[in-house]
């Protein structure tokens, strides 16, 4: 069995994916075998001080550390291992690269938010929908969202804004970041009819899931406002205790939020699609398509 694996160190959590990759009528396609997720809130030290600190670095380093022998027992042939918006910010980030390398031999990519935007459409989630509309893509993280339109199918502009769920509980997002995306998503969805949204992101999935819509459906607006409005009903420790959220998703998903709809009302969009899949998934399709070609 031919397996690959996508390490995704992100603001909030740090995920492994191990997949198994088979082929299927002259394509490739993927079965996720064990996620891992860890909520290191790398974030909270990058956004900050714009530094790890020495604890976090070593809580990071046990994390690949058991990710590597993992992957080892797994028999994984080919990974990738993705930083995004924390490690971009942290000044010490490449040390932090040089120490993973150093304890685990594993090799840690800190990577650009146009990158990070192009790892997670590479799940070509558009191919499965109505080629007659226009989709704004909108990925929420830790300390980035990023945003892509793609019109026929075809990403026609992409662009990672320093605006997410911990740099906002943080009060490390700025007016003007708010203000440039604004301008942006305006500028690249005016004249669009038809809009809908396609959401991606741990806590929209987690909204998806808490909403009860058929699956392949999408969520209205309508929904994910009443939706938001009983969250913020709820008191952290209520959101836990009554509602069941994992600590670590209960208070960022109240921002998650706020970025969704505020997004969907700027450009006008109804409805959005929330697929299963995020940065991790895009990481797995692209070893395929880099390492054996068609994928599914």
């Amino acid at each position: 069995m031919l397996r690959y694996a996508a390490i995704d160190i992100g603001s909030n959590a740090v995920r492994l994916l191990i997949a198994d990759i088979s082929k299927q009528d002259g394509k490739y396609k993927y079965k996720k075998n064990t996620l891992i997720r860890v909520p290191l809130r790398l974030g909270d030290d990058a956004f900050l001080n714009q530094n790890i600190s020495a604890r976090k670095s070593s809580e990071l380093v046990k994390t690949m550390t058991a990710f590597k022998n993992l992957m080892d027992v797994y028999n994984v042939s080919e990974y990738l291992a993705c930083a995004t918006s924390a490690m971009r910010e942290a000044q010490n980030g490449s040390e932090i690269v040089k120490l993973i390398k150093a304890e685990t031999d594993l090799d840690l990519e800190i990577i650009e938010g146009q990158r990070e935007a192009n790892i997670i459409y590479a799940n070509h989630i558009e191919e499965d929908l109505d080629e007659n509309k226009t989709y704004l893509y909108i990925d929420v993280g830790g300390g980035s969202t990023e945003l892509s339109v793609f019109v026929k199918g075809v990403p026609e502009a992409s662009r990672s804004f320093n605006i997410g769920t911990i740099r906002m509980l943080d009060n490390q997002d700025k007016e003007e970041t708010w203000e440039e995306m604004k301008v942006w998503v305006k500028e690249n969805t005016k004249g669009y009819k038809q809009l809908a949204g396609i959401g991606t992101g741990g806590n929209i999935n987690k909204l998806f899931r808490m909403s009860d819509e058929k699956e392949n459906a999408p969520l209205s607006l309508q929904k994910l406002n009443a939706m938001y409005n009983r969250l913020t009903s709820y008191s952290l420790k209520e959101r836990i205790n009554d509602l069941g959220l994992n600590p670590d998703r209960a208070d960022v998903i109240i921002p998650a939020c706020e970025i969704y709809l505020t997004l969907m009302k700027w450009t006008g969009i109804k409805q959005i699609y929330v697929p299963k899949v995020g940065m991790a998934d895009g990481i797995i399709k692209l070893l395929i398509e880099e390492n054996l070609g068609n994928v599914e």
